[in-house]
């Protein structure tokens, strides 16, 4: 087998794709997360408007509270009834704070209808990916931006947006309130927060790229747990729990570092949002006690101007609030958009009508290929034959390219040049779900799904007669193993089919593919660990598939194959020689000497 080498060469995170094709970059392009923020916003614009506006009303009920405040005291220094003033002051306060309520609720709605928009197209796009691309990227990353980026983006966005509009009108209007009062005071008033929006627009960008960074540095460790969780038997075996550990707690450390870079960024807006309101607030106090001791306003005045600067201050710093949720909500937007510009296959809306179950021919013509330009290529010039029904088997030493023929054939991968035909029409003419519905293919490592041993046997092929499973599962051998589960097909089967052995997995994907009964059956080491009863019985109901579809199998075992109608010598990516066991070891040195290092020579 020949392995990509995007598998042994992890990467960090996805590739970003630029429109020429190179990397693009990243967070540093000019406003590209605020643009990818205003697209997942756009959906949800008219229910957050609502929310929006619910929140607005509320807001300048808020407002007139001050001017009620300011009535019920002079009324009081009149000696006037103030029961009426003190009605309307509770209405507000009570009407203000549900409608405020009310539009939260309407926010955090639309939160969760973004979220669950972007998790579903993003996951529709991942699993459209191609299989390059997948093998090229870290599958703990890919899951971090479908999980924890896309709750970055809920927690923010609606309350970044309500920040942002509702803070900014009711500041306005707070501030015109305020000047009406007193124009001196608001005029002192403006040039102490004027110090907030310096602040604000030096620190901005700093938090929103510390935040990258942070989302970053959480897919890193996301990738790398994927990896010791993937090989756990292995890193127990090995003893390499400490060492894994401290790879872990080395991505960890770095995820601290940029977070306690974003939070010391975030403490600087907040403090100084803090400090200058209660700076503010002094001055204010001074200058006001100043002009009500020389008459140029009265006492209740006053105290309506600072209850407006009160209501002021918690708007500065929802603005401020609000830029950095904008700036976190377009870290993770970015990271989202970098994974819906990865390349994806081509897409199709409708489910296969014309899958072929007759058997196909598979031919080769010159075929070249290579994972990525500049490496090595694995196929040379490589043509073969292979008619309609037989089984076929490719051999030859590791790294020869025999499980690279089976991507070829899925278009997991594309040839460099040359043709691959399948049932003599070129496999790029065919529609990619009629390919592969066409085709059933068993892979070396025989993954299989956590569910039960039902969903790993009906995916791909759903709601199949009781029968049909009833066949597949004895061609397979499991039916004793059905009967013996605790609950039949319907057991769990744990996660990547820990509770079953390894032939057993091997035996659910064949069954699985002989489920869907295919025009073409690839078997990649199918059998390889299965023991001698169950080898020979499955190698008898391959040949017998056989001969009514077209079988290829890749073998490392010439004892599984040498009764095959053909076999295929490869050797460094090229097709060394044809034919059927017997005519092999008659004639290539190299069959001959695989055949007598197993024990099968004459």
């Amino acid at each position: 087998m020949t392995a990509p080498p995007s598998v042994e060469t992890p990467r960090t995170g996805p590739p970003v794709p630029a429109p020429d094709g190179t990397p693009s970059s990243g967070p540093d392009r000019p406003w590209r997360g605020q643009r990818a923020l205003l697209g997942h916003l756009r959906p949800q614009r008219w229910r957050m408007a609502a929310g929006v506006a619910l929140g607005l009303v509320g807001s300048v009920m808020g407002l007139a509270q001050p001017l009620a405040a300011k009535r019920v005291m002079d009324d009081m220094g009149r000696g006037a009834p103030a029961a009426g003033p003190v009605l309307v002051l509770s209405l507000l306060v009570v009407a203000g704070a549900a409608l405020a309520g009310l539009g939260y609720y309407v926010l955090q709605w639309s939160a969760e209808s973004l979220v669950c928009t972007a998790r579903r197209r993003l996951t529709d796009r991942l699993l459209r990916l191609r299989v390059s691309v997948v093998e090229g990227s870290e599958p703990g990353d890919l899951i971090s931006r479908v999980t924890s980026d896309t709750t970055l983006l809920r927690q923010t966005a609606p309350q970044a947006v309500s920040a942002a509009v509702t803070g900014t009108l009711v500041t306005a209007a707070t501030v015109v309130m305020m000047g009406l009062l007193d124009a001196v005071l608001l005029g002192v008033t403006l040039a102490v927060v004027a110090f907030v929006g310096v602040v604000v627009a030096v620190v901005a960008p700093r938090i929103g790229r510390a935040t990258h960074g942070t989302q970053e540095a959480v897919g890193r460790i996301g990738a790398a747990l994927e990896r010791v969780l993937g090989a756990f038997r292995t890193v127990k075996a090995s003893g390499a729990e400490r060492h894994e550990a401290a790879a872990l707690l080395r991505e960890a450390e770095r995820a601290r570092r940029t977070g306690i870079r974003a939070a010391a960024w975030e403490a600087v807006s907040a403090t100084t949002s803090a400090v200058v309101v209660q700076v503010s607030f002094l001055v204010v106090l001074g200058v006001g006690g100043a002009r009500v001791a020389s008459g140029a306003t009265d006492v209740s005045t006053l105290v309506a101007f600072l209850l407006y600067l009160f209501a002021l201050a918690p708007r500065i710093g929802q603005l401020v609030e609000g830029v950095r949720q904008v700036q976190m909500g377009a870290a993770a937007a970015v990271r989202i958009a970098q994974a819906e510009e990865l390349e994806t296959e081509e897409q199709e809306d409708d489910e296969p009508e014309d899958v072929t179950r007759a058997p196909l021919s598979v031919s080769f013509d010159r075929v070249s290929f290579a994972y990525r330009p500049g490496l090595p290529r694995v196929h040379h010039q490589v043509s073969f034959s292979v008619p309609a029904r037989g089984l076929t088997a490719f051999v030859g030493p590791s790294g020869a390219g025999k499980t690279t023929l089976f991507s070829l054939i899925e278009r997991f991968y594309e040839q460099d040049s040359g043709r691959v035909l399948l049932g003599g029409e070129d496999v790029r003419q065919w529609p990619l779900a009629r390919l592969r519905a066409s085709i059933g293919y068993v892979e070396q490592d025989v993954p299989v799904l956590a569910g039960t041993l039902r969903d790993n046997l009906t995916l791909g092929t759903p709601d199949p007669g009781a029968g049909e499973l009833a066949r597949v599962l004895r061609l397979a051998r499991l039916d004793l193993l059905a009967d013996r589960l605790p609950d039949g097909l319907d057991t769990d089967v744990g996660h990547r089919g820990s509770r079953l052995s390894g032939g057993e997995r091997q035996r659910v994907a064949i069954a699985r593919a002989l489920l869907r009964r295919p025009g073409l059956l690839l078997l990649d080491e199918a059998t390889s660990q299965l023991d001698a009863a169950n080898e020979a019985a499955l190698r008898d109901t391959i040949t017998d598939t056989a001969r009514h579809t077209t079988v290829l199998v890749v073998a490392h075992r010439l004892s599984t194959v040498t009764t095959a109608d053909r076999i295929v010598v490869m050797e460094a990516g090229r097709v060394r020689a044809v034919g059927t066991h017997a005519e092999l070891l008659e004639g290539d040195a190299l069959y001959r000497g695989l055949a007598s290092t197993q024990l099968l020579g004459p």
